[in-house]
């Protein structure tokens, strides 16, 4: 095959032509054998000198893979070159542009490109080594090294030489090039392939990623709770936990400010409600008294006291003052008494208890026998009485229980109404 002429005399200054392999290979070798004259062979030589060699998946010379440069030195005719690629075509380019110092080994005028022969030698994708007997590694994207088993690209999530390596921590994507945002629920990683976090978003966070900020008015997990709407002044409450962190508007309380004030009022409910008002219930913005207040007591919070309730109480404190200095004199009287009496015993008995009480009873038996004789009267001889005089030296006789007495009969009664009365 002869190409069309290039060079200072030629109207193209470039030329390319190319090989199609049918599929994508993984290359080891490309060989090519050039025409040769008798006589003419440094000639030949210096027509293709300085030419290139490209392997490509597209066949476009962009984004294909350098394989060979020539350099100053001339290319021998039967040329081969080791060219571990991955692709479907293999592309010949040279040139011969004007302004351009070529080595003088190089043919600049007439340049022609004849060729017989093209060889490329390789394996079947996913397979290396030089029998094509062994399996790329599992995560090499397409091809691997033919030779040596490395992988061209991995992956997506991995990486090294084999791609036998995850992206390191907070690292996905190709070639571990993306960074994880940081939200997942956990604080563990994203997932290196993905980028997705395994277990969800982190408190405040949504979307595919776990990117995006809950919308103002939502918190937590996926952002599926509402804030309360009474953080201080319509600020917004904490995205991660709900919480108003500036404080809760007048009559709620709580941390997220969901819980209405009971017994107290206004801001987070730090004002009791007055004692004065009936249950102590009152209005949890205002302070007002939701009912009536004690008796006594006056107002919107019934804070102010009736003069007919001071009067009472100036009245109450009189008598408490007087009950107290009685109570006092009176402690004070025992007291004195008391130690008296200690030492009164002391003194006259010696300590002695015996002779205390012994003191104490005779004085009360000499008193006693006093007070009988002074209490008793003498019979008045006057008194008409049915008892006889008994005289002190009349001499009695023994009552025989075994002897039998007469029935007394008592004058002026029926005997019809007492009978068998005996003594």
């Amino acid at each position: 095959m002869r190409t069309m002429e290039i060079g200072q005399n030629a109207i193209q200054r470039t030329v390319w032509w190319k090989v199609d392999l049918g599929r994508e290979y993984s290359i080891y070798s490309i060989s090519i054998l050039f025409k040769n004259y008798n006589g003419y062979e440094n000639r030949q030589r210096g027509r293709f000198a300085g030419f290139s060699l490209y392997v490509s998946t597209t066949g476009d010379i962009q984004g294909s893979s350098l394989c060979y440069k020539d350099g100053l030195q001339l290319p021998p005719l039967n040329f081969t070159t080791t060219c571990p690629k991955y692709g479907r075509y293999v592309i010949f380019y040279n040139e011969r542009l004007d302004g351009v110092a070529y080595p003088k080994e190089y043919e600049v005028v007439s340049v022609y490109t004849e060729l017989c022969e093209v060889i490329v030698t390789g394996c079947d994708p996913h397979v290396y080594g030089s029998s094509c007997n062994k399996s790329c590694p599992i995560n090499c994207k397409n091809m691997c090294h033919i030779q040596y088993g490395a992988c061209f690209a991995c992956m997506t999530g991995w990486s090294g030489t084999f791609c036998n390596k995850t992206c390191i921590e907070s690292w996905y994507g190709v070639n571990c090039s993306q960074q994880c945002k940081g939200h997942c629920r956990g604080g563990v990683t994203c997932n290196h392939v993905t980028g997705l976090c395994v277990r969800g978003c982190a408190p405040g966070w949504t979307a595919f990623n776990c990117d995006k900020e809950c919308a103002d008015g939502t918190y937590g997990y996926d952002c599926v709770n509402n804030c309360s709407g009474h953080c201080l002044n319509g600020s917004l409450c904490n995205k991660q936990t709900g919480h108003c962190d500036k404080g809760c508007d007048p009559g709620y309380t709580k941390s997220d400010c969901s819980r209405e004030c009971v017994k107290s009022y206004g801001e987070n409910c730090k004002h009791p409600c007055s004692q004065h008002c009936i249950n102590q219930t009152c209005d949890r913005f205002t302070g007002k008294c939701s009912s009536w207040c004690h008796e006594g007591f006056y107002g919107e919070k019934c804070t102010k006291e009736s003069q007919q309730r001071n009067q009472y109480a100036e009245n109450v404190t009189a008598w408490i003052a007087a009950f107290s200095i009685v109570l006092f004199i009176v402690v004070l009287l025992i007291t004195g008494g008391i130690l008296f009496f200690w030492i009164f015993y002391k003194r006259l008995f010696h300590g002695d208890i015996r002779l205390c009480w012994k003191s104490l009873f005779q004085s009360n038996t000499k008193t006693s026998t006093t007070t009988d004789k002074a209490d008793y009267k003498e019979p008045s001889p006057n008194t008409n009485t049915n008892y006889q005089e008994l005289n002190p030296n009349t001499v009695y006789q023994e009552l025989n229980p075994n002897t039998n007495y007469q029935a007394l009969k008592l004058p002026n009664v029926d005997e019809n109404e007492y009978q068998n009365t005996t003594l």
